[in-house]
Order: C-alpha cells, then structure tokens, then sequence
C-alpha cells in the first residue's frame, strides 16, 4: 500500500524480493498460504540467500521485478525530442504546413517566400514543444519529491536511512509512526503485542479510518524478542507471491497494485479540436479540388490562349501546357495554403511581435482559473490548477460528471448530532447552536458538535437509569483501541462510526479507557469501572452489527449490541415498548439525512453462557466454512434485546457540496456517485445528503431492476443482454428513478457501490461509449486515479488525502464546491470564447485566401498573388490577430454571476451550439460570400478606372482589414480597454506598416522582396478608393449586423430572459419522504471486525491507564435548553 501511513512502529519487509543488498531474512509460507496465494494468480517463487545479493533484478515467473522508483512523466532526455515532434505532427494543419514549407524552397513553383510560412511553424513547434517539455517537467518535480523520501533499510551493519527509490525487492524495512509507507510490503513484526499495527490509506483511497494488519505466526515468534536483529542476519528461505497484477494488496514502484490499477497516460483532446481537424481535412480536400481546376484553367490557358499573344507565348519558353498547368497547380497549393486555418494552429500562441497561435487562450484561460480567489482554500493554501493546457473548452461541455464518495464529497468525519433514548429525542440541528459546558469532565477533548442540556443534567444527576445503559453500551460496544496521550485517552477504530460514538460517550462522562484481552476499563461520571469481556461478536457486512458480551462489577453479564436499525428491531422482545416513538424518531432522523444507528441490551442468564460459550468454542475449532457456524451461534444469543435507544450520526459533506450538485443537476449535468462503501446504506444517505437524489426520487436497487427489465413496460428498455448493461426510462410522465448498484452490477447507474479502482474506470469507459456527452471523473485518492485518467477530463483534489490524484489529473481543485465555479463559470467561458475565436478565424483565413481564386479568372490561372507578399505574413499575425486573442481573453456572453443564478446557460455548451456541423459550414459560406464582395466590387469599381494593379491590391487589403475588424468589433460583448487598444493598434499598424512597407528606401534595399514601391501612398490619396472600401467594407458585413438586428427584433435571447427573470436562489430544504423507508447504515468503510483479535491478547497495551477515583464537579452552568445548528466545519478532537 504504497502512500498509506503507520500508527505503530514496524519493521518490515517488502514483498517483492528484487535482490539489491545482502539480505539475511527467512521467510517460510506453509503451504496453505502459498496455495491462497496462488488463487489470486499466477504464482512467483523467489529464493532468498545472500549469493544473490549481486543481482540487478529478479525474474518471477517471466516478470523482471525493477526499482521503487516512481515515473509519471512521459518523457525522457532521448525521447522528447522524436516523441514530441511525432505527437505534433498528429495534427493535420502541422503536416500540412511542413509540406508548404517544402514546396515554397522551389523557386520554380514558390509564389511566396518560404519564411512567410516557415517562421510561424517553427515557431509554435518550438512554443508547443516547451509547454509540453515544461508540464512534464512539473510531473517529474513530482516523482522526484516523492523519490527522494526517506526510509531505513536494513543493512549488514545495521539500518540504514536511504531515499525511496533505492528501496529493492528483498529489502527490509524499519517504518516508524506516523510515516508514509514506500511500497506495497509484508509486515514481519511490529512492537505492538503480537505483531499488530495500524495503517491509514488515505492517499490510496482518501478514508482517514485505520485498518488493522498483522505479521505472520512464524515471522512474529521468530523475530520478536532481544534477539531480533541477530535472527533477521541468520535467515535464508523461501516466499512464494503473485505475479504483479491489479489486485489492491500488493506488490511496488510500477509494479504495485495501485499503480497497475492507475491506468496508462492517455493523450485527450477535446470534441472541438476533433471536429476543427475534421474541418481542417474538409478544407484541405477543398483546397485541393479547387487547386486543382485551377491548374486544369491554367493548362487549357496556355493551351488555347497564350498562342494568340506573342508576350505570353514567349514567357511559355518551350514548355507545354500540360508541365505549366502541373507548375500552376502547386502554386496554387502554397497560395492557397492561408485558407487552411493556419491561425488554429499557428497564429494564436505568444504577442504582436511573433507569429501565434490559439493555445495561448488555453494558457491564459488556465492562468485565469489558478488566479481566481473564490476557487482558493486559504486553510491549506491551494488554489485551483489546470495542469493540462488544451482541455479548456471541455469543461463548458460535460454532461456526466463520476465522483469519487469518500473524501471528494465528504470529509470523512463523523459527528454524534442526535440520540433518542426512553421516548426523548436529545440534540436540534435545527436551532442556533451552543457549545455544551464539559468543563466538569477532565476527559474531555472538546469539538463536541452536540448540543442538549437536558441529556446533560440527567447523565450528572444520575435520574434517569436508561440514559446511564445507554452510554455504558457506547463505551463498551466497539472494538476501538485507545492510545494516552498529554493524559487524555485518544482512539483507533476501524470505522469513523465507532471512533464518533465511543468520542461522544467521552465527552459525556461514560469515557473507554482501555481494555486488555479480558478487560474493559471505563469511567462512569469519574468513577473507574471494569468489565470482564467475554465475548465481542464481530461486525460483518452480512450481519450488519456487533455485540459485545461482558460481566459488569456486580457479576450481571450482559450482551450490548448496537446494528442497523432493521437488523436491531427484528430481534427485539415481542411488543416492545415505545415502538412507536422509535420509529417516529427513526423517520425524523431519516429526513435529516443522519445515519441512524440502534443500541440495545439483554441480560444473559449463567446457563445460557454456559451452555452458549461451549458451542462458540466448537465453532471456533470448526475445519469446515467455520465463518457460517460462528453466525449461527452469534444469532442465538442476538434475540430477546431490549432496546436502549438510538444514534444519529452527521456523515459530514464538505462544504458546498449540496448546493453545488443541485446547480450542476439544475445544469443538465448527469452526477453519478462511484464509491467503495461496503454497504449501500452509507451511499444513500450520502446520495440524499447531498442533493444526488431528490426526496420524491425511486430507488431501483438490483434485484428490482432485473424485474423491472422482465417486465414488458414500454418504458423500460434493455439496451444488452449482458447484466451489466442496463437502463431504465422514466416509469411515469415527471417521475424520476435512480438506481443504486452494489457489487457487479455497475452500468447505467447514478449511485455505485463496493467498485475496485479498474470498476470505476469501466465504469467511465461505459458511458463514453454509449453516450456522446463529455465526461469528467472527479477524486481524492490514488484509488481514483484510473478513473480520472479514463475520462474526458480528470480533476483530483488536493487535499490532507495525498497527492497521487492531483499528479494525474488534468485539473486540481482543493473542495469539491469549487467545481461549480470552474464548470458554470470557467467552463463556460472557455467554450464561448474557443468557440467565438474558431469561428473567426476560419472566417477570416477563408475569406482572405478565396480571393486568389476569384484573381485567377483576370490573371490567366497563372498562380499570381492578389496581395503583396508581406501583406500575406503579416495579415494573420499583425494586422487581425490582437482584437480576437482579447475576444479570446475576456469575452464574456454573461457574468459569473449570471452563470452561477442561472446553471440553464451551461446547456450551450452540452448541446454544442456554438461549434458544430452546421455552425461551421454557415461560417465558411459567409467566408465565401465576403470574399466575393471583398473582390468583385473593388474589381467592378476600379477596372475602368485610371489605376493600376497595385492600387486594387492595396484597395482589396485594406478592405479586408477593415471588414475582418468591423467582424471582430460586432463580435464583443464585453469590452475591456485591451479590446480597444487591441482595435485601434491593429489598424494604426496596419497602416503604419504598409506604407513603411511601399517606401523608397525598402524597395532601394530590396527591390525583389519590396517592390510596391509609392502604392499605398498613392492608394490612400484617392477619395475613390476609400469610397470603394467603404462601400465593400458595409456590404461584406451586412448579413452579420442585418442577423443580429433580426435577432434582438424577433427573439428574445437568453440573456435577455436571465435579465429579466426573478432570481432564484440554491436552498437547501429538508427531504420529506412519500413512504415511510429509513436509510441506516454502519460503518462507512469497516471490513470484518477484528474481535477476535482482541479476546486472543492480540494488540493490546500491557499496561492499564491511570486508575483515578470520582472525578469532583467544579459545579454545573444552567443552560435552558438550547438546538444545535449543523455546521460545516469541526470535529469531535480524538
């Protein structure tokens, strides 16, 4: 378990046996553990002696076992360069260009020079290549924090400290408390009794809850003693082990479990870059054809109409049509290439000065959202990440979001809130909330989240016998371990669950002090008591509770048992009291979405002991499925209770969680919720917690499903036969369903239960496959790291959980609320500006080149250019690329604040309405209407008239500036002074430099690259010629302003619908449900219980705590009695 941390010294030993030092070590596996080893896979057998302490690696069944070493990164010194430059020229428009550059270094064929093209390839290859280098270079920071850890290993002069990444297969290992584990290892020993210790795997899967391991027999008596040292440098043996595979529990560095569950690295892009490639290709094929007749015009030109001119046929020097119109055609192929949306790939990076490219929007818009106060947790001081550059537009488009439970929703932290006990129900959640005085008990740790005076005085005053039961069974029944320290007693559960009951019972006055392997010692009040425990009945899954049997100091043996609320209640005394009452209290505590939790009694008569424990005994030495006779037995003595009362435990959300699901949901925004909680009922309460499922939503489990499906309702559908693939329609008109799935039964669900690492990811991989929408995969944990990687976008929290979710994903936020803001606001942002910015420029790049066809019916084919060819460099560079990147930066279609009102807007980006098919081919027939008016009305006005050549080329520039500008200017909503500056420097440059560009000293330094020599001074003062670019300029652009003026005239937009509509705001109101149906559960992540553990001696302190007397009141504060207000933050301190 790589990542996880120990709560008790250890040492030990790696089960991976790769050979690095000499290693003295024994390990013999009886052969029952070498066959259960063998079950999981295929077996690997390792020799250990000190002959091999030379070897590199070991080879275990044809696998070569490597380093501890940690690699997330992608490349390497010798690969980045190759690697880079092939995922580079994956993309079309790249290709495309490296060709163009090819062609332009034939003079023969070149009608513009080759720098035109080659310097804004080079550059962005150059600019793509250091971001790419720059981000893996953040990844391989982050292995190398991680490498660099320390950790002891033993040596032949005794351990050692060295960093993690030469820990090897064979090594043993000294972890001390409270340290990361670096691998996945066997335990050999550890200083507690009996070689138990406590490890939390809140990095590998975000629960904070510790689970219990211990050593083997044989390696624990072996190696425990004042001879520990000299028996490890004696040892020779033999480990059997699995082959590493994906199972979760062992194996390290890439090898481990975790890691062969995380997935591998996948290259993502966005639905927008897929369908702009698919443009580009329909473009390109275009591009050709037209190319194509050109050269044929220009063959039959020089076929048929050269002749009859004696200039022209002398420029033919001898060739025949057929090789000119093959001359033409590439030509034409470089002239043409600006209609490829060189400007998507090319001309939005980097400033004015250079040749860009539109990545840097992504970057910029990633800055934006680490900058962005409101997504900043100021108590771990994180702020929002977008560790991927090219995924921006994505986050406006995501229809279902998987999130992880434990630790992404929740904190993780359980809080006592309510009880019910003799028909009283103590603790409000739903009034102010004050703090209890608890200065009376010496015990006490504070952070108590329980807040009802009148439990209080009746557990001081001692007037009510049932409150005292209550608590003694709170304070008995569990299985936690309690550690002293500063003098106060500190727990170690297995389950949140117990930690919060036994931290509530403490704080009190009914405090576990500590128990031995017959013991339980508590304070009552201040008075010491203690109980001979007899018997602790597991927790299991099945059985849905535990109990605790023990003889009190007045020799009365009692069985305490606390469950699920179904579980309890069936085996309570027939006509219970109050069953009324109890179940009014379970509803209500049902409604406030607290895990409910029941406590109950009985007296054991000696006999029945007698008589019980001799037949525990005989199960318990059973050979045959012994876990189903202890169930039985266990039954027997579970019946006839007498209930004592209730508990109502908070599952604390983190803050904002509800009202961001609900606006998400309100969004369109599918929230599937895929958690490893073992029982169904801690994910529903989840589910209703925090908005997942609304109080009139069915609940579909699987079995009712599977009979919904046999059912021949038209509105259920089976779309596999496969029962994996199910679905469900809408059983009635307006009703909602919701399915909650446990163990294999994982698709088309909202509500997962029980799923592995790799479960979830398929999960992932089942919607990407059957539905079109855009997926995101949200989680704390490295146990989440498969999914993030599967989806379409991956975002990991950072938080106290680790760091391994937040070095895989794509986006890293600190509480989960702010994924409202980076997908209401960010998102949508991002996708209107990508989207507004796409548009133009493949307006603005077709429009431009089209007009070099249009030329070519008045030139003869014959491949010469309309513009001047500095002109062509600096058009998409200089002249129009500064008012759309600031589009790009600041465009704003509404305001956050808008955005977060009104999630409806988000659906934009769902339903794809701003980059789509349609949108696209009306784009490029606009492109081409402009290009013929940009063409044919200065061609129409000037071609009678006294100028010449280069003063159309001029007036058709200059147009096509103004035009593409005007475009711009109609396109801005949200006008910032950069827009404006952006605007009037674009123009004045322009101007500025073409006629630097047609001035006498250029054109006396270079004739050949500078030959328009006094055109636009002689252009720019003819009043016939700006009237020529007026009236194209107004004609070019008046279906984009007459559909505009259309659209506010006949429509109302959504904007003006949100500005005219009554604000609503995210309230959180308590469920009502239509039929009485609690939702219990019990333990969020506790496995089977380690009882047996416990009554065996197995890890527990061999001295008692501080025995102390009746603790004195320093006197009691009267309070009236006052509810609790829930609160979002604090904890009850263990």
């Amino acid at each position: 378990m790589a990542g996880s941390k120990t709560e008790r010294g250890l040492v030990i030993t790696d089960i991976l046996l790769h050979i690095h030092k000499p290693l003295y070590a024994h390990i013999q596996l009886v052969q029952n553990e070498q066959e259960s080893v063998g079950r999981c896979g295929p077996t690997a057998v390792i020799f250990i002696s000190p002959v091999a302490a030379n070897l590199s690696s070991v080879s275990a069944g044809g696998v070569t076992l490597y380093d501890n070493v940690v690699r997330s990164y992608k490349y390497t010194p010798l690969t980045f360069l190759p690697l880079n430059l092939y995922e580079q020229f994956q993309r079309a428009a790249n290709l495309f260009f490296l060709l163009i550059v090819v062609l332009q270094c034939v003079p023969i064929i070149a009608t513009i020079p080759w720098y035109s093209t080659m310097l804004p390839l080079l550059f962005v290859l150059l600019v793509r290549g250091f971001k790419d280098l720059a981000t893996d270079v953040g990844r391989r920071r982050s292995d190398v924090q991680i490498n660099q850890r320390p950790c002891d290993i033993l040596t032949p002069e005794g351990f050692e400290t060295v960093k993690w990444k030469d820990v090897r297969v064979g090594d043993i290992l000294r972890i001390h408390k409270d340290k990361v584990i670096p691998a996945d290892l066997l335990l050999l020993c550890s200083t507690e009794p009996h070689s138990l210790c406590y490890v939390e795997t809140a990095d590998i899967d975000g629960e904070t809850n510790l689970k219990f391991r211990q050593a083997l027999t044989v390696t624990h008596a072996e190696l425990n003693g004042e001879s520990a040292k000299q028996n490890l440098e004696s040892f020779d043996g033999i480990v059997w082990c699995e082959e590493p595979n994906g199972n979760l529990h062992s194996f390290k560095g890439s090898d481990s479990k975790i890691l062969q569950n995380c997935g591998r690295l996948k290259l993502k892009k966005t639905r927008v870059e897929i369908l702009l490639n698919k443009t580009v290709l329909v473009i390109l094929l275009f591009m050709l054809t037209t190319t194509l007749l050109l050269a044929v015009g220009a063959g039959l030109f020089e076929y048929r109409v050269s002749p009859q001119y004696d200039v022209v046929s002398v420029l033919q020097r001898d060739s025949s049509s057929a090789y000119l119109g093959f001359l033409s055609f590439w030509g034409y192929i470089i002239l043409l290439s600006p209609s490829m949306p060189i400007s998507l790939y090319i001309t939005l990076l980097t400033d004015s000065l250079s040749h860009t490219r539109f990545e840097v929007i992504h970057v910029v818009h990633c800055f934006l959202i680490g900058r962005d106060v409101e997504m900043y947790w100021e108590d771990s001081d994180s702020p929002a990440q977008a560790r991927t550059t090219n995924l921006n537009e994505e986050l406006g488009q995501v229809g279902h979001l998987l999130s992880d439970k434990t630790g992404t929703l929740t904190q993780n932290r359980l809080l006592f809130r309510q009880c019910f006990i003799a028909g009283h129900i103590y603790g409000d959640i739903a009034g102010e909330f004050k703090p209890l005085d608890l200065s009376w008990n010496r015990f006490s740790c504070g952070g108590m989240k329980f807040s009802d005076q009148r439990l209080v005085d009746k557990l001081r005053e001692r007037s009510s016998p049932e409150c005292q039961e209550f608590f003694t069974a709170l304070a008995l029944c569990h299985t936690v371990m309690s550690e002293w320290r500063d003098g106060l007693p500190h727990y170690q559960a297995a389950s949140p669950d117990e930690e919060a009951l036994v931290c509530a019972a403490r704080e009190l006055g009914w405090v576990f002090l500590s128990r031995t392997r017959e013991t339980l010692t508590i304070s009552e009040m201040g008075l010491t008591r203690n109980y001979q425990l007899l018997a602790i009945l597991d927790f299991t899954s099945k059985r849905r509770r535990m109990s605790v049997l023990v003889r009190d100091p007045g020799g009365l043996l009692k069985l305490y048992c606390k469950g699920a609320d179904m579980v309890i209640l069936e085996r309570l005394q027939g006509d219970w009291l109050l069953q009324e009452s109890t179940e009014r209290a379970l509803e209500l505590f049902a409604q406030g979405c607290l895990r409910t939790l029941c406590v109950a009694v009985r007296s054991v008569p000696e006999t029945l002991w007698t008589e019980w424990s001799r037949a525990l005994s005989q199960a318990g030495t059973a050979t045959g499925n012994q876990d189903t006779a202890l169930e039985d037995i266990y039954d027997q003595m579970e019946k006839d209770l007498t209930l004592l009362g209730v508990t109502a435990i908070e599952d604390r959300l983190q803050e904002g969680v509800p009202e961001t699901i609900a606006s998400l949901r309100r969004a369109g925004v599918k929230v599937w919720v895929l958690t490893g909680d073992k029982t169904a009922e801690t994910a529903v309460n989840v589910g209703y917690a925090c908005k997942l499922m609304d109080p009139d939503t069915i609940l579909i489990e699987g079995e009712e499903l599977r009979q919904l499906l046999e059912s021949p309702s038209p509105d259920v559908h089976l779309m596999s036969k496969e029962t994996e693939v199910w679905t469900t329609d809408r059983r009635a008109e307006k009703s909602k369903a919701a399915l909650v799935i446990s163990g294999p039964e994982l698709c088309q669900s909202v509500l997962c239960c029980r799923v592995t690492p790799a479960q979830k990811a398929e999960v992932v991989e089942m919607v990407r496959k059957h539905s079109t929408s855009i997926t995101m995969a949200i989680g704390d944990g490295a146990n989440d790291v498969n999914m993030i990687k599967t989806a379409h976008i991956g975002v990991g929290l950072c938080g106290v959980e680790g760091s391994q979710a937040v070095q895989n994903a794509d986006f890293a936020l600190a509480q989960f609320s702010f994924l409202r803001r980076l997908l209401l606001v960010h998102g949508h942002w991002s996708y209107y500006r990508i989207c507004i910015l796409l548009r133009y420029f493949l307006y603005k790049t077709t429009a431009f080149a089209l007009v070099h066809v249009w030329y070519s019916f008045y030139n003869g084919f014959s491949a010469q250019p309309m513009y001047e060819s500095w002109f062509i460099s600096l058009y998409s560079t200089m002249y129009t690329s500064l008012p759309i990147q600031c589009v790009g930066f600041f465009e704003q279609d509404v305001s956050a604040k808008s955005c977060l009102c009104w999630p409806e807007i988000y659906s934009i980006g769902q339903k794809k309405q701003l980059f789509n098919p349609f949108v696209v081919a009306v784009t490029l027939l606009y492109s081409l209407y402009t290009s013929i008016i940009i063409f044919f009305i200065p061609m129409g006005i000037l071609q009678y008239s006294a100028l010449d050549f280069q003063t159309l080329a001029v007036t058709v520039e200059t147009s096509v500036v103004l035009t593409t500008t005007v475009e711009v200017i109609l396109q801005t909503k949200f006008w910032t002074k950069w827009n404006i500056a952006a605007v009037i420097f674009s123009l004045v440059v322009f101007f500025l430099s073409t006629l630097a560009l047609h001035s006498t000293r250029l054109f006396t330094a270079s004739p050949k690259d500078y030959f328009f020599l006094g055109a636009s001074p002689n252009a720019f003062s003819t009043p016939e010629v700006w009237l020529t670019i007026f009236v194209t300029t107004c004609i070019a652009v008046l279906p984009s302003i007459t559909i505009r003026a259309l659209g506010v005239v006949l429509t109302n937009p959504n904007k003006h619908k949100i500005h005219s509509s009554k604000k609503e705001s995210v309230e959180l109101q308590r469920f009502r449900r239509g039929t009485f149906q609690r939702r219990s559960s019990y333990a969020v992540s506790q496995g089977k219980g380690f009882g047996k553990l416990i009554t065996t001696g197995v890890g527990l302190h061999s001295a008692a705590p501080p025995k102390d007397g009746r603790v004195t009141a320093d006197g009691l504060k009267k309070e009236s009695p006052q509810g609790s207000q829930r609160e979002m933050n604090g904890d009850v301190s263990c």
